[in-house]
């Protein structure tokens, strides 16, 4: 009988029920006034006058009033190259870490900044996700098995007098000694960079660990469960972990991998998304029965959100010079927002990249719609990424095939018209003009934009299907494998030929 397991899952039921939960806008109120009051010494809170704001009888208005919007280039050139340098200029001290975003192309990577502050809030969010682990049916043996995580290398450089790596790489590289007693695949295996060496190893211990949980992003996760599975000639990977319960997902949308996942469990498994971000742990699935996130609210972030339209965007996803910005407590509730964000490492007002929509106003749930500059729209399409996930995986449901991988791009034809060019990772066989069809149709149907601009200026839509190892080669060639890189799903004009050249 499981004693410990039942013990942890009681700790665990406990703790969730006693945890009090103020409003929405009082916490996140209270999280600005907490992130303005530590700041404000430093070189960006004189500048930006963060005493005044916290003198002010509206704080959130104040604020918006006060400081701009940054992206990464502004926050970077003007305050993040500096902290490198010198103390106190986003945040007391100095930070000993900079997170390399993953990315999705082969440009420099972007350095965002790790405080302490930081580490503690991902702990903290962490903390709460285990917390919510009391909503899902889990039986109580899986609290005592081993955790599997797979992310980037542990390994981090050395650079100006800070550390870097990915996100994930410098989590596991800041555990706890404790998390030992249960991480695999283990110190040692998690810091080899190459990453198809990594497989092989974790391959080869395999069959040592009795694996409950998985986490780590959906594309890396199947190729390496998949490898495992050949390798001991699995009919099920339960056949292996037959304890295997939970797998914690992220990083891309999970939903055009979940037929992949199946197809290799014979028990039930709880898939639990998660958004966590080189700036910070924002969102995770709380509850079974749905794909949607719970906002962290208490944990050192405070956020915004510009809605998705005319009234904060202009028709190439730019942001206004004057865009509308609303609090948590004003939000509505299936509308598209850009994500902004302000937190204890240092980032002020910061626009994430990610659009979200809330799909549950009163648990503050969010599902990830897309990117501000990862959606179709070079004729009109305004095709967001939610919808071409929706229509990949109306595809996939239709003809039966799991698709992993997919990327998009408008190309011209010789004439000058423009076409859309998808290319399609699967290893199963995909009849594509069929699956080119059923995508044109769903979106039309999905999208009146689309539908319009099929009409006019999209001459045609063409599509090409490929082994998805030939996706991640693509990747490896310009970037790198594993970790957190990750395939785009809109891609430019240029990325693409290249992509196309390399497949030929």
């Amino acid at each position: 009988m499981p004693i410990l397991g039942n013990f942890l899952k009681t700790a665990v039921e406990l703790s969730r029920r006693l945890t009090p939960a103020p409003s929405a806008e009082e916490a996140q109120r209270k999280e600005l006034d907490g992130l303005l009051f530590s700041a404000k010494d430093t070189a960006f809170g004189q500048f930006y006058n963060f005493d005044a704001i916290l003198d002010a009888e509206d704080t959130q208005q104040a604020f918006r009033e006060s400081v701009p919007i940054f992206d990464y280039d502004q926050l970077y050139d003007r305050w993040w190259y500096q902290q490198q340098k010198e103390p106190n200029i986003t945040w007391p001290g100095e930070p000993d870490f900079f997170a390399l975003s993953s990315g999705t192309t082969g440009k420099e990577p972007k350095r965002i900044p790790v405080t302490e502050a930081m580490l503690d809030s991902m702990r903290s969010v962490s903390l709460a996700q285990i917390k919510s682990l009391a909503n899902f049916d889990l039986p109580p043996e899986i609290f005592e098995k081993e955790i599997l995580g797979l992310g980037s290398s542990i390994n981090l450089q050395s650079r100006r007098g800070h550390l870097e790596g990915e996100i994930s790489g410098i989590n596991a590289h800041e555990a706890p000694e404790w998390f030992d007693f249960f991480y695999r695949p283990g110190r040692d295996i998690a810091g080899i960079d190459d990453w198809d060496e990594r497989i092989t190893k974790i391959v080869e211990k395999a069959d040592q660990w009795d694996i409950g949980a998985i986490v780590g992003i959906p594309s890396w996760v199947l190729q390496m469960l998949q490898a495992i599975m050949e390798a001991y000639d699995l009919d099920s990977i339960h056949d292996l972990w037959p304890s295997l319960g939970l797998y914690a997902t992220g990083g891309v949308a999970f939903e055009p991998f979940r037929a992949s996942f199946d197809e290799l469990m014979d028990k039930p498994v709880y898939y639990q998304d998660t958004y966590l971000a080189s700036e910070g742990y924002f969102a995770f699935n709380a509850r079974p029965d749905t794909n949607a996130m719970q906002l962290a609210l208490r944990n050192g972030i405070y956020y915004e959100f510009i809605p998705f339209d005319e009234s904060g965007f202009d028709g190439t996803g730019s942001v206004k010079d004057d865009p509308v910005v609303l609090g948590i407590h004003e939000v509505e509730a299936d509308k598209d927002y850009a994500l902004l964000v302000s937190t204890c490492a240092g980032t002020w007002r910061y626009l994430i990249g990610d659009t979200v929509k809330f799909t549950d106003l009163e648990l503050h749930e969010i599902a990830i719609s897309g990117r501000t500059k990862y959606f179709m729209n070079v004729v009109g399409s305004q095709l967001s990424e939610e919808k071409l996930n929706a229509g990949i995986t109306h595809v996939s449901d239709e003809l039966g095939v799991p698709i992993n991988e997919f990327a998009l791009a408008a190309l011209q034809r010789e004439d000058g018209a423009y076409y859309h060019q998808w290319v399609i990772g699967t290893e199963d066989d995909l009849p594509e003009d069929k699956a080119c069809s059923l995508l044109d149709s769903f979106l039309a149907e999905a999208n009146k934009n689309y539908a319009v601009a099929r009409n006019k200026a999209l001459a045609e839509v063409r599509l090409l299907r490929v082994p998805v190892e030939q996706l991640y080669d693509w990747v490896e060639r310009r970037k790198k494998k594993g970790g957190q890189v990750k395939i785009p799903k809109v891609m430019p004009a240029d990325d693409m030929q290249d992509l196309l050249e390399m497949i030929k």
